[in-house]
């Protein structure tokens, strides 16, 4: 890897993060919402085949975030439907996310074991 990409992946993954500070103090949107628009916008954005682009530019600055989840879902979709047909509409973004969505758990857990907490 050079550096370039590493530059890359850090402007792409900080215009995500910068559009969602904005959204989280000139709006009165929640965080929670930003958090679900972006999961939809990845979505979106890979069945317009807009965010493969971005994802070639940015790698981990693109799928990292949110909108990749999103991402991985539609692609996830996308895969299972070319080999199952309209079953893998219900399971190909699942499977293309389990790895992520069990280390979330694994971690909270982890770290509900390890810290109490505490009422403000």
């Amino acid at each position: 890897m050079d550096l370039n990409s590493f530059l890359y992946s850090f402007l792409v993954g900080g215009i995500l993060c910068v559009i969602a500070q904005i959204f989280i103090d000139k709006t009165k949107v929640t965080p929670a919402r930003i958090l679900v628009g972006y999961v939809v916008m990845g979505v979106i954005l890979t069945a317009l085949q807009v965010y493969e682009p971005i994802v070639k530019f940015g790698k981990s600055g693109a799928t990292v975030p949110l909108t990749g989840f999103g991402y991985l879902l539609a692609k996830g979709v996308e895969k299972a439907v070319s080999e199952q047909g309209l079953l893998g509409a219900l399971t190909g973004g699942l499977k293309a996310t389990s790895a992520g969505i069990t280390a979330s758990f694994a971690f909270a857990l982890l770290w509900s074991l390890l810290f109490k907490s505490k009422e403000k």
